[in-house]
């Protein structure tokens, strides 16, 4: 009998247990673990890093008001009252490469190990817990591996292995496992716009001898993108991604390019801005920022970047449903009050064709 099925199938964002990307560490007293992790945080300051911890306070009194502290320089402190959930927390920490938890507190899915002799029987009652260690580190070099993880885990001592004053080696490896995550990138050509001024579909124009869309696709394929046809209604043809949030012109095609995959960023690119090439692709790319919410180009006498000429990382989806939930449908909105990492270029490169007297000035341009 087939299961009953209450709910969409829907692709979901690969999470580890409270965000994206997490890292346990446990092993060894708070203290240490806290201590390390702000050490490799100075290192590695050019990503977004998080810690999650539990409080030692004892017998405080919940919160009778939520306190937002906003520091001019950028700094935030929030006192709230909540509990721990796995689903709030992943919002929470979307926008972040990479998350250290104390383990001694909650289970990561994966781990590093501290090797301190005074803390076995801390590593024996988390035993089961440690089921994905990426490495270990030694509070002292003299330290040996405790016989129950051999025990449990033969190839332990094959792992790299660290004693715990290597901050530099320590901050590399974790940097490796950071750059593992970087989300791969598609191609997402926007063909379901109306072309009201054009008084006809703007991603059928011949500027280089077939539609533009066409050019556009191959432009990103040059670049080893695999890549889409953003559309209204979709003909079930496998190169396109049908509008699943209606009516909300090229707002709806990226968020509905992120629910088919929301583990890939998304080269998004226009059809009315003829005089994009090769080497602005390129520039793009070669610049792109993952610990941004994307990479957007902008003229240098512009005011603001283009959204249709733009990388939008994984971490763009939830802000773009935020906005949305507001009732703002313009992806500049969202790119303008967000961290972006943003590309200059001279503004004629980004002309935006919209008549068909710009149209004809264009192919006169392109020609010659």
């Amino acid at each position: 009998m087939k299961k009953h099925n209450k709910h969409t199938n829907l692709i979901r964002r690969n999470n580890d247990n409270f965000a994206p990307n997490e890292i346990s560490i446990l092993g060894t007293n708070c203290g240490n673990i806290s201590d390390l992790v702000h050490k490799v945080s100075q290192k590695l300051a050019h990503y977004k890093l998080g810690y999650f911890d539990a409080s030692h306070a004892k017998d405080v009194d919940p919160n009778k008001v939520s306190e937002f502290v906003f520091h001019h320089q950028g700094n935030v402190q929030i006192t709230t009252s909540g509990n721990v959930n796995k689903f709030q927390q992943r919002l929470d920490f979307a926008q972040l490469d990479y998350v250290f938890i104390n383990g001694n507190h909650y289970q990561g899915a994966k781990q590093i190990l501290i090797l301190d002799e005074a803390k076995e029987g801390s590593v024996l009652k988390r035993l089961e817990q440690l089921d994905n260690i990426q490495f270990v580190i030694k509070l002292k070099k003299e330290t040996e591996y405790f016989d129950f993880l051999e025990e449990k885990y033969p190839n332990l001592k094959n792992k790299s292995c660290y004693t715990i004053d290597q901050v530099d080696e320590i901050s590399n490896h974790i940097n490796t496992l950071i750059q593992e995550k970087i989300a791969p990138i598609k191609g997402l050509v926007l063909v379901g716009g109306k072309s009201t001024r054009m008084g006809q579909d703007k991603s059928n124009l011949d500027y280089f001898g077939k539609p533009q869309k066409e050019f556009a696709k191959e432009l990103l394929e040059k670049s080893t993108l695999e890549t889409y046809y953003s559309v209204r209604n979709s003909s079930e043809n496998n190169q396109e991604i049908s509008d699943k949030f209606l009516n909300l012109g090229p707002f709806g095609g990226i968020c509905s390019a992120f629910q088919k995959d929301p583990n890939s960023a998304w080269f998004v690119l226009a059809t009315d801005v003829p005089f994009v090439n090769d080497e602005i692709i390129q520039l793009l790319l070669q610049k792109r920022n993952p610990s941004k919410v994307a990479t957007a180009i902008k003229g240098k006498d512009k005011e603001f970047v283009e959204p249709l000429i733009t990388i939008y990382e994984p971490k763009a989806y939830p802000i773009l449903l935020q906005y949305l939930a507001q009732g703002y449908s313009c992806p500049r909105k969202m790119l303008i009050n967000s961290d972006v990492q943003i590309v200059e270029i001279e503004d004629d490169f980004i002309r935006n064709i919209n008549t068909p007297k710009e149209f004809e000035l264009a192919k006169k341009e392109i020609g010659e």
